[in-house]
């Protein structure tokens, strides 16, 4: 669960990096402020940091609890969208997506000193 999820937040991270365009259109919609180009770059970047992190499980409080509240904002940022699917068309269902996989990252938090298979800290502390 640890490695797709992983593989599911790089793809919005490395969007951030290769079409910051895309990403300022998905921040003025959904964080409803307008930013440059730079500083998406440079959140993407460090995304990528944590994400890569979290996918080998190092500093497992720390990158689980960072992809926890990063996913959880992105996912609370579309409250509309999941009270009312319906009002966006047939692709506002789309956001429900991000619902179970808040679960999964929730779980993942909880339980992160049991997941210790692909884990440097885990394969540390043996």
């Amino acid at each position: 669960m640890r490695l797709t999820f992983a593989a599911f937040i790089m793809v919005w991270a490395v969007d951030k990096v290769i079409a910051p365009d895309h990403a300022q259109r998905v921040f003025s919609t959904y964080y409803f402020t307008e930013l440059a180009a730079s500083p998406l770059v440079i959140a993407g970047v460090v995304q990528i940091v944590i994400i890569l992190a979290f996918a080998v499980g190092f500093m497992r409080f720390w990158t689980y609890g960072a992809m926890l509240v990063m996913h959880a904002v992105s996912t609370l940022s579309t409250w509309d969208k999941l009270l009312f699917p319906w009002d966006a068309g047939p692709r506002g269902l789309l956001f429900w997506a991000a619902v179970p996989v808040l679960g999964s990252i929730l779980a993942l938090f909880v339980l992160r000193d049991r997941d210790r298979l692909f884990s440097v800290d885990a394969a540390r502390s043996r």
